[in-house]
């Protein structure tokens, strides 16, 4: 996909065209889209070096789709490490196993090499934003102990937690009670050069456990394990400081089938609430990613989510704003009402729903849905034994159906 500045009618005059406050993934993907096609472009970010933060390290699917359509998996593909094929298990036997282009990496790596690749339109301004004025024509940027910029477009990338949120008026409205812990950290094998399975996945879907993810990545394994219980639960403890003793006692056979292992340094953590921003809806101001809404980290349809508003603002409504002589309110609310960003927002959320009773609750209905939730998977993958055309076609309708393919 290719887009080219309009320069149908002239710049206001501002430092910048577009100011992006947050250089994580979706801040910098932004820049790079948005400076190839030529506009003036300033990212802004307290960090010179990428710090090393526990967050999104794997994409398949769809997400694989929109960043080749953005010319954005050349880089990634660089960063990462591919995979193919995941074996599953549950209750410590082999559910099945299911096949597809995976990329495995660590975010700061991947954040690092997509800020190298920024085009010379691009502008990497190294400060703390204290705070900022906007309107439908000029967006004041002040940074701590360096000169103001000012821009026509603010673009925030600064997760939920940002304080100019707060000086915008912004407010983050809870949709969930429930918490969604998710776990990652480095294994290694013992007594062996490999483990017996390049990646694997093994369901937990009761007692507040979803999942573990074991995946290749540069230079190890790396393991993703998502939860629903609360940060004080004895288990979590037990996980942070006896991490191997957690995991063998909750999931069975994993060494048997995976092979032994070693934790290799620390245990991080990551706690999300389920959150979309309010009174967002502003002249010469737009958010992005967790700053707009939060997922949950178990389903996966983060990484959609970011993509599709990089996408549709970077491809469709800057390029659209840029002729204009302003940028007000109705503008900006156009780009929160875009049919496919409403669709893969409300997906997400269903999602994480339907993720959190899948794996949390109690009542005699949900306890049925687990139980088909994993005698379909047995029954397909024992059809693909035997029939694989028929197999492929179950595999297509599910793919179809978010909720059955989790």
């Amino acid at each position: 996909m290719t887009i080219e500045r309009s320069l149908g009618r002239p710049a206001a005059e501002t430092d910048t065209d577009i100011a992006i406050v947050g250089g994580g993934l979706s801040g910098t993907l932004a820049a790079c889209i948005l400076g190839r096609a030529g506009y003036r472009v300033t990212l802004i970010d307290r960090h010179r070096v990428v710090p090393q933060e526990f967050r999104v390290e794997r994409i398949n699917g769809d997400q694989i789709e929109k960043l080749h359509r953005l010319r954005l998996l050349g880089t990634l593909s660089a960063a990462a490490t591919v995979f193919d094929e995941v074996a599953n298990m549950h209750k410590g036997r082999m559910l099945d196993r299911t096949y597809g282009r995976h990329y495995g990496f660590f975010y700061n790596k991947l954040v690092s090499a997509m800020r190298a690749t920024l085009p010379e339109t691009v502008s990497f301004v190294v400060g703390q934003v204290s705070g900022v004025q906007t309107g439908p024509t000029h967006q004041r940027i002040a940074i701590l102990g360096q000169d103001e910029i000012t821009a026509r477009l603010l673009v925030l990338a600064t997760g939920m937690g940002d304080i100019l949120h707060r000086d915008l008026g912004i407010s983050h409205r809870s949709l969930s009670e429930r918490r969604s812990l998710a776990f990652g950290f480095n294994l290694r094998p013992v007594g062996a050069k490999n483990f017996r399975h390049a990646a694997l996945t093994y369901h937990g879907a009761s007692d507040g456990i979803d999942h573990l993810n074991l995946f290749p990545v540069p230079g190890t394994t790396r393991a993703n394990l998502f939860a629903f219980r609360n940060p004080r639960d004895p288990w979590v403890k037990l996980l942070r400081e006896h991490p191997k003793d957690a995991l063998t006692a909750t999931f069975p056979s994993l060494v048997e089938s995976f092979g032994d292992f070693e934790i290799v340094g620390q245990v991080e953590s990551w706690l999300t609430d389920i959150t979309i921003a309010e009174n967002c809806r502003q002249d010469g101001v737009v958010l992005i990613g967790d700053a707009y809404q939060t997922s949950c980290p178990a389903t996966g349809a983060g990484v959609s989510r970011l993509l599709t508003d990089v996408e549709r603002l970077c491809t469709v409504y800057i390029p659209q704003w840029m002729t204009e002589a302003s940028i007000d309110r109705a503008k900006v609310t156009a780009y929160y009402g875009d049919p496919e960003k409403l669709q893969i927002d409300a997906l997400s959320l269903q999602l994480a729903d339907y993720r959190r009773n899948l794996v949390t609750n109690t009542d005699l209905s949900w306890h049925l849905r687990r139980q088909f939730h994993f005698a379909r998977r047995r029954a397909v993958h024992a059809i693909e034994t035997l029939s694989p055309a028929l197999a492929t076609k179950l595999h297509h309708f599910a793919g179809s159906h978010p909720k059955l393919a989790t």
